[in-house]
């Protein structure tokens, strides 16, 4: 069966309509921040980071290991940058935690990286808020 050009348009415009709002490139991009943004983080388990972006931007990194060298309290994160000078994703993470001992640094993987709203920002505990 051949579709016509017309129908074949139509089909493709149902789709990309379709499509959710997080493959909107202007979506993504929303959720992306500069590396020299970065400005703080606090981790309430092993498995979770707050950051906090440009004063007023907070995101929770969820971890796919338990890193439990974020509990200490002299540790620090230790930051390589994929690709460009932004991050949009858990991909362009790649993080270590030490304690500050040379050469002795923990990878902790990012599973996801969300971006919080006001709401969600506020209601972090203080102690845990970066």
């Amino acid at each position: 069966m051949r579709l016509s050009l017309p129908i074949l348009a139509s089909v493709c415009g149902l789709l990309l309509a379709a499509a959710p709002a997080a493959a909107d490139p202007a979506a993504r991009h929303s959720q992306c921040f500069f590396v020299n943004g970065f400005e703080n983080w606090k981790a309430p388990d092993a498995r979770t980071i707050y950051i906090r972006v440009n004063l007023h931007r907070y995101y929770r990194l969820d971890l796919a290991n338990s890193c439990s060298a974020l509990l200490m309290p002299d540790s620090h994160l230790i930051t390589k940058w994929r690709g460009s000078s932004s991050v949009c994703s858990a991909l362009d993470w790649d993080l270590k935690v030490s304690q500050g001992f040379p050469g002795a640094a923990t990878p902790c993987i990012v599973k996801t990286m969300t971006e919080l709203t006001a709401e969600e920002a506020a209601a972090i505990p203080k102690k845990f808020k970066p």
